[in-house]
């Protein structure tokens, strides 16, 4: 497995454009957000707690997220459980309602994601990798961290790791 820095900057080297980075930072969460709610029915109940696959795909990530970094994995799993609340939220409305939210969301997301790429003149990250699904979320709350300031030595190597030497542009 790819380190933190090494996953981030072969993301990176797909999402250059900031039009592309910014448009991410629309889709990423209402793809992930949809794909909570959509994965939150059917939901059976576990030890007095809701077992559905949504829990299920959130604790795999949250999994994986963990083994990249310990820092970022705990972050990314706490927001992982306001996405998992917030879908289970979603999912408890009137099927038409849910499904009209969650299917909408989940299209508008990948419309943002496409148009992003579209500027960029490149395809997305997940068509050469699939981790690039998993990595899309923390990819964008480490791009928020950095532009607050933060992770200023995890961005130094990224920007290392995905800039090509001087004339191998």
């Amino acid at each position: 497995m790819s380190t933190l820095p090494q996953q981030l900057a072969a993301y990176a080297a797909y999402h250059r454009d900031w039009r592309n980075i910014a448009t991410h930072f629309v889709g990423i969460p209402a793809i992930v957000l949809s794909s909570a709610s959509l994965l939150s029915r059917p939901a059976w109940p576990v030890a007095g707690l809701a077992l559905s696959p949504a829990v299920v795909l959130a604790g795999l990530l949250a999994l994986y997220y963990l083994r990249l970094d310990r820092r970022f994995g705990l972050l990314m799993t706490l927001l992982l459980g306001l996405v998992l609340l917030a879908g289970a939220r979603m999912a408890v409305l009137p099927d038409g309602e849910w499904l009209w939210l969650s299917v909408s969301g989940f299209v508008l997301g990948w419309v943002f994601q496409l148009v992003g790429h579209v500027w960029e003149g490149r395809k997305p990250a997940f068509i050469d990798d699939v981790r690039g699904l998993a990595i899309g979320p923390l990819f964008i709350v480490f791009e928020l961290l950095v532009l607050l300031g933060a992770c200023r030595q995890l961005a130094g190597q990224v920007q290392a790791l995905h800039t090509p030497p001087a004339g191998q542009a």
